[in-house]
């Protein structure tokens, strides 16, 4: 089975999350999908700054799910 990685992205200051965001590629195991997806919440993180993350409170999360499997 695949995995897909899901990221979330929200600010606690507004309140709300933006739409989930579904990672292009799938992982072929849950190590993967989870180190990939720390580095990619990270990388987003520096890419917005500091200043920004703080002002609006910004976190993202991520899960990473097995997508069923196509019956064919």
């Amino acid at each position: 089975m695949k995995i897909i990685l899901t990221l979330l992205m929200c600010s606690y200051t507004a309140g709300e999350c933006m739409p989930p965001y579904h990672w292009h590629e799938t992982f072929d195991d849950p190590y993967s999908c989870s180190i990939f997806g720390y580095e990619e919440a990270a990388r987003k993180l520096r890419e917005i700054g500091r200043e920004e993350v703080e002002s609006h409170r910004i976190s993202i999360t991520f899960t990473c799910a097995y997508l069923p499997e196509a019956n064919t």
